[in-house]
């Protein structure tokens, strides 16, 4: 599979999926959350987390963590990554919303709430899709 089939794998698949999980590890030891996001491009991530949530307290703590973007079955092509994290504010935060909320509408409740806007930034992907022989799965690095 040549990279530029790999990388519109990788857009297909952040395109039809709305949620992902996010593993971070914080003082209270590691943690899987799922959360609903929107792309900015195919290595740049928004979502919105609860400011007193145990996920973004972990994030303040080490704004490493892991995503994996699958419907939770390996018969489907599925996306896993390293992350950095940085909480958005101001114009960049409320851009991070409109983005999310423009694909995912009935986010729009939670953005009332307290919570923060956060962009997650991927180095490289590791995109599997054992059906179609790609296995092991193939590493697409941003430029």
């Amino acid at each position: 599979m040549s990279t530029t089939d790999v990388s519109a794998l990788a857009r297909t698949t952040l395109a039809t999926h709305q949620s992902l999980y996010l593993a971070t590890a914080g003082e209270s030891g590691p943690w899987v959350n799922g959360v609903f996001f929107a792309e900015a491009d195919l290595f740049t991530l928004v979502l919105v987390l609860e400011q007193r949530g145990r996920t973004l307290a972990s994030l303040r703590l080490n704004p490493v963590a892991s995503v994996i973007v699958s419907t939770g079955s390996p018969a489907d092509p599925f996306l896993q990554a390293m992350v950095r994290a940085e909480i958005l504010d101001g114009d960049r935060a409320q851009t991070a919303r409109d983005l999310l909320v423009a694909k995912v509408p009935y986010v729009a409740p939670f953005l009332d709430t307290p919570i923060e806007t956060v962009q997650l930034t991927v180095e490289s992907w590791r995109v599997t899709d054992i059906p179609n022989g790609l296995l092991p799965g193939k590493d697409l690095a941003a430029v």
